[in-house]
């Protein structure tokens, strides 16, 4: 029986085969979306249900370290979207229909669309102008319960979208600077 240790070596490299796997153009895709958001001063919205909700929100949570405009689908503090405003959704399956209503409003006031996912033909997906997917292995998916393969790539994914966005529009002199840059934003009422 393996020991916990174990178990984490074989977790990561579920995760390295998936991340390596992800399209590089999908990305790009994406971090350009959201620097044409920043430039235009528009918002951008993050959505998921259960995990993947809590993983897109730790997104949307870097972004305003950014100094963008970011919300959360649902919190009350989250404005109107509106035309030019990106929503970014965080679904395994790309079939939650609670998602898919959120997705109809946003394409129907015109905000642009994108997907993080590993079914890029889900309801979801088919419907967004952008998907990233995250190819998770089926052993990936029968080693650890649900989706929380894809939840960690996930996680890793966006972070590493940040570190890109922030380099893609020349938002540090170095990456030295990184910390100081994310606190100008970050909390300071705890």
């Amino acid at each position: 029986m393996p020991n916990t240790v174990e178990n984490a070596k074989t977790i990561l490299t579920s995760l390295k085969e998936s991340l390596f796997a992800v399209d590089v153009g999908q990305t790009e895709a994406l971090a350009d979306a959201v620097l044409t958001v920043r430039r235009e001063k528009k918002k951008i919205y993050v959505a998921g249900a259960g995990r993947s909700l809590l993983i897109i929100r730790t997104f949307a949570m870097r972004m305003m370290h950014l100094g963008l405009d970011s919300h959360v689908v649902g919190e009350t503090t989250a404005p109107a979207i509106q035309q030019g405003d990106l929503l970014i959704f965080g679904s395994g399956s790309g079939e939650t229909e609670t998602l898919s209503i959120v997705l109809a409003r946003a394409k129907s006031v015109n905000a642009k669309v994108a997907v993080i996912t590993r079914n890029p033909k889900s309801k979801l997906g088919s419907r967004a102008d952008l998907v990233v997917r995250i190819p998770v292995k089926k052993e990936a998916m029968e080693f650890q319960p649900g989706g929380t393969a894809f939840e960690q790539a996930m996680l890793i994914l966006c972070d590493a979208l940040v570190l890109r966005i922030l380099e893609k529009g020349r938002l540090l002199k170095d990456r030295r600077d990184l910390s100081a840059y994310i606190m100008r934003f970050h909390a300071n009422l705890e």
